[in-house]
């Protein structure tokens, strides 16, 4: 059944950019659809959200007359973690997720049938752009939340989701669900990727890679030699990039690790980059970089003017899109710090611009999925010596 807009006659062109199955289309291709839809999906939430119609109002904002995209009023990423903001109703909201933390406060995040359905139908047609959609049975190994009845968790809704891209044949949780929280089964992930190799259908490893990190270094402490998984085999991570030290991740290093010891080609290793706030996936190229999808488009604003910045210039990454109906998280601004570049700099067959994440701006109590779940490993490794 073909995805439908809340309101077909009001959110048009919202439906038809969405609903374009070529994910990497040149920007300059969309940016009337793009700009029609934005307009679009602002007069919606103001009209639906008394705090987006007075935000637009404080800012002088209207949406028929903007020039660019800047002008657009964001909302900052945490603002989400302090107030439950919603343009739909209590019985039009499908969906209910929160990022995770073990203290501090969780973005409280609000999805209608649409909303969800769309962002979803974008992994899909990434999925099938890459040829990652398969009718072969896989062997799953999940590095996230094994989930808990009621779960809200952001990350292990999405992780499962992506578990519907090909058979399951079997799926490991690497963070196993106790009656005292989660914790890291190390052990367990290792003798799961032993059977997989043994039973030599492909695996698919999704969720955080500070763990598949771990359990790459636990391998070769054991002494245990390299393994051959189906050649078929790939990674999708998300998440942070910090191990149980707070030290960085070379991803470089941690790719070419991972072909030594699993035996995965480094075409098939992938990040993903998204948050709770804004559920447009951003995945990596053949290069390893992340180039922005028909449905997005990004700016990065330095930190302290909020100007937009030129290409390469380290500031804030805010993302722009129309297709969420459900809150009003069409422009957020996120704590993350990146560089923006042109399609040049890449050399793959995509003809769209990408961001490189750079870091995080400061520290706060506010905790994302990926810090909650290093703190998991840190308990681990903490226990282990």
């Amino acid at each position: 059944m073909k995805l439908k807009v809340p309101d077909s006659k009001r959110l048009k062109s919202v439906e038809e950019l969405c609903l374009i199955k070529e994910p990497y289309l040149p920007l300059n291709e969309t940016e009337e659809l793009f700009r029609n839809a934005m307009i679009e999906n602002i007069k919606w939430h103001r009209e639906k959200s008394p705090y987006y119609s007075s935000l637009c109002k404080e800012r002088n904002f209207e949406e028929d007359n903007f020039k660019n995209l800047e002008d657009i009023p964001y909302i900052l990423a945490n603002f989400f973690k302090r107030h439950e903001i919603k343009s739909a109703s209590d019985n039009e909201i499908g969906l209910h997720l929160t990022s995770s933390g073990t203290s501090g406060q969780k973005s409280q995040m609000f999805f209608d049938d649409w909303t969800i359905s769309s962002a979803q139908q974008m992994v899909g047609n990434i999925f099938d752009y890459y040829g990652w959609r398969s009718d072969e049975k896989v062997n799953y190994l999940l590095f996230t939340y094994e989930p808990e009845e009621g779960s809200k968790l952001g990350t292990a809704y999405t992780d499962n989701f992506l578990c519907e891209f090909a058979p399951v044949n079997s799926v490991h949780y690497a963070l196993r669900y106790t009656k005292s929280g989660h914790k890291f089964d190390v052990f367990g992930c290792i003798e799961a990727l032993k059977r997989f190799e043994e039973e030599g259908l492909p695996v698919r490893i999704f969720g955080f890679p500070a763990f598949m990190n771990f359990t790459i270094a636990q391998m070769k402490e054991l002494g245990i030699p390299p393994l051959k998984l189906n050649k078929e085999s790939m990674t999708f991570f998300g998440g942070g990039w910090k191990g149980h030290q707070e030290k960085a991740i070379s991803k470089k290093e941690f790719y070419s690790e991972l072909e030594e010891m699993l035996g995965i080609p480094d075409r098939n290793l992938r990040d993903g980059f998204g948050s709770v706030e804004h559920c447009v996936p951003y995945v990596e190229c053949e290069n390893h970089e992340f180039h922005i999808p028909t449905y997005s488009r990004i700016l990065i604003r330095d930190v302290k003017t909020l100007k937009p910045l030129k290409e390469g210039q380290v500031g804030y990454l805010n993302f722009i899109s129309p297709y969420i109906t459900s809150v009003p998280a069409n422009s957020v601004l996120m704590g993350d710090l990146a560089t923006i570049h042109s399609v040049s700099e890449c050399g793959c067959n995509l003809k769209t611009p990408f961001f490189r994440i750079v870091g995080r701006a400061g520290l706060s109590k506010n905790k994302s999925c990926a810090i909650a779940a290093s703190e998991i490993l840190k308990e681990f490794a903490g226990g282990e010596k």
